[in-house]
């Protein structure tokens, strides 16, 4: 893997972590429950979307 290609994947889970970080950060005083829940379908979608990310990167380090 090359540093270009290492730099984009840190770039990737930083935006992930950014938009976690946001949903969590304003689920809280949302009041209508349609949008609170689409929020936390949102994290739940982030945090797989990072967690592969994060795989990827362990799976490529032992190669």
């Amino acid at each position: 893997m090359t540093q270009k290609e290492l730099l984009y994947l840190e770039d990737a889970i930083g935006h992930e972590n950014n938009i976690i970080m946001i949903c969590e950060n304003n689920i809280d005083i949302i009041s209508n429950p349609e949008i609170a829940s689409f929020m936390k379908d949102e994290i739940k979608k982030h945090v797989s979307m990072k967690e592969k990310l994060l795989s990827f990167l362990e799976d490529k380090k032992d190669e």
